[in-house]
C-alpha cells in the first residue's frame, strides 16, 4: 500500500514524493535537526544552553526545529511553571535511537574530514587545469 493510505496500514516510502516519511527525515537530517538531536544525546538541556552548543543556530530556528521533532516523537519538552518558565528539552526513546545513529554518521564524518579535504583539493586542482 502507498504512504498516503490509512496510518495502519502504512508502508512508508521516502523516495515517494507525498510520502509522510520524508517531511520526517528532513526534520531529523535537516542542519539543525541533525546538530539538535547530537547534542540532546548528551542529556537534557535548556533552551539557551542547547542554543549555544549549537553554535550558529538563531533562536528562531532552533524553536522551529524543536517543535518540528517534538511534533515528530523525537523530543520532549518540559516546562516547569515557574517565574520565568523553565523549559527542559530531552529525547524520547525513539529521539535516542535516531540520536544515537546520527552520531554514529557524524563520528564517520569527523573522523574522515582529512579524506575529505584532500579529496576537495584533487577535484579543485583538477577544475583549474581543466579551466586553463
Amino acid at each position: 500500500m502507498s504512504c498516503d493510505a490509512e496510518h495502519d496500514q502504512l508502508v512508508a516510502d521516502v523516495f515517494a514524493r507525498a510520502c509522510t516519511s520524508r517531511g520526517v527525515l528532513e526534520h531529523v537530517t535537516g542542519r539543525w535537526g541533525t546538530l539538535a538531536l547530537a547534542a540532546l544525546a548528551e542529556g537534557p538541556f535548556r533552551f539557551n544552553a542547547l542554543r549555544r552548543k549549537v553554535d550558529g543556530v538563531s533562536e528562531k530556528m532552533l524553536a522551529q526545529t524543536l517543535q518540528a521533532l517534538e511534533r515528530d516523537g523525537f523530543v520532549h519538552r518540559e516546562a516547569e511553571p515557574t517565574i520565568p518558565p523553565r523549559v527542559e528539552y530531552s529525547l524520547t526513546p525513539l529521539g535516542a535511537e535516531v540520536a544515537g545513529r546520527l552520531r554514529e554518521l557524524i563520528g564517520l564524518v569527523e573522523g574522515r574530514v582529512q579524506d575529505v579535504m584532500a579529496a576537495r583539493r584533487a577535484y579543485d586542482e583538477t577544475k583549474a587545469a581543466v579551466a586553463r
